[in-house]
C-alpha cells in the first residue's frame, strides 16, 4: 500500500528545496544590486534616464547603498545554502529594505525597480512559508 503523497518534501528536506532557490536567487539579486551599485559609482550621468524626479540623494550615495545591501544580500544567500536559520531572519529584512530602497530607483529605472521589488516579494514569501523547524 502506496502511502499519501504530501506536496512538501519530506521533513528535513525543506531548506534543499525552496530555501535552496532562496539561497540562489538572492545570490543573483545581489550581484545585481552590486552591479547597480557599481555603475551609478562609475558614471551617475548615464544610470539618471529621466533626470527630474523624487531621487532625493545623490545618485553616488545611493550607488554606495545599492553596492552594500547587495554584498549583505549575496552573503545572506550563502547563509541560506549552508542552512543557517539566522539567514533566513537576515534575509527578509534586508529584502523588504531593498524593496524600499528600489523606490528610489523609479525615476531612473522603473521597469528595474518593479522587477526588483517583485523578486524580492517572492523571495520573502518562500522564506517566511517554506521554512519548518527542526523537532525539538
Amino acid at each position: 500500500m502506496e502511502a499519501h503523497r504530501d506536496s512538501r518534501p519530506a521533513r528535513g528536506g525543506q531548506r534543499s528545496t525552496w530555501i535552496a532557490f532562496a539561497g540562489v536567487m538572492m545570490l543573483i539579486l545581489g550581484c545585481l544590486d552590486v552591479i547597480w551599485g557599481i555603475a551609478a559609482l562609475a558614471n551617475n550621468e548615464v544610470v539618471v534616464v529621466g533626470g527630474h524626479g523624487v531621487i532625493v540623494f545623490d545618485i553616488t550615495t545611493w550607488g554606495w547603498v545599492q553596492l552594500i545591501v547587495g554584498i549583505l544580500i549575496g552573503l545572506t544567500g550563502l547563509g541560506l545554502l549552508v542552512g543557517n536559520a539566522v539567514s533566513r531572519w537576515v534575509g527578509v529584512g534586508l529584502l523588504a529594505a531593498n524593496a524600499v530602497l528600489q523606490v528610489v530607483w523609479f525615476t531612473a529605472a522603473p521597469l528595474w525597480a518593479m522587477l526588483i521589488i517583485a523578486l524580492d516579494v517572492v523571495l520573502i514569501y518562500q522564506l517566511c512559508i517554506n521554512w519548518e523547524d527542526e523537532p525539538a
